[in-house]
């Protein structure tokens, strides 16, 4: 079984917005990005999940009409940071997170370490459906990263290290009770 995990593609809102669970439009570049992904992907008949927010469904929807959502797939919640700029956030609350983005959790929102736990046990029940059609799962940054991060043992601090752009499609395979990356992950060690 054959599993793609797809990033959205780029969505309306402005550069040094924080968003996460916020659920946006997306840009008007939406068409070429979901051209450029198709051509990506093999033609064939897919099993699709996706986060239920609309930068993740509306890509969904173009693969198949019968989709499976789950809110284990939406990205961090954010909280109260939610659609702020960045540089507004108060210095008190974002310097202990900026240090500890894994563990601590954002006022209202979640951690790094609670989206990692819930996107685990997405795939953990993926596998015991022990399903054979292969699989397209629309997300977000976020998740492909907690998750990518499990499957290459990379720590969770070290994962955004990796390169995820949006549209970008991971290869994953299943195999019995083991998924395997395909794909090649660029991913910088910092030193």
């Amino acid at each position: 079984m054959e599993i793609y995990l797809i990033r959205h593609t780029t969505p309306k809102v402005e550069k040094g917005i924080c968003y996460g669970q916020t659920d946006l439009d997306l840009a008007e570049s939406y068409s070429e990005e979901f051209n450029t992904i198709h051509e990506t992907l093999p033609k064939g008949n897919y099993k699709v999940y996706s986060s239920p927010l609309k930068r993740c469904d509306v890509l969904a929807k173009t693969y198949s009409d019968t989709i499976t959502y789950d809110d284990r797939l939406k990205e961090l919640n954010f909280g109260d940071w939610e659609m702020q700029p960045w540089d507004n956030i108060p210095k008190q609350d974002i310097e202990p997170w900026m240090e500890d983005f894994v563990n601590i959790i954002v006022p209202n929102g979640e951690s790094y370490t609670q989206l990692s736990k819930r996107v685990n046990d997405f795939f953990s029940s993926l596998i015991e459906k022990n399903e054979h059609q292969n699989s397209i799962i629309t997300t977000h940054s976020g998740v492909i990263r907690a998750y990518l991060a499990k499957l290459l043992g990379i720590p969770l601090k070290d994962s955004f290290n990796m390169t995820i752009n949006y549209g970008d499609v991971f290869k994953l395979k299943k195999e019995g009770n083991q998924i395997k990356v395909v794909s090649e992950v660029n991913y910088n060690e910092m030193i």
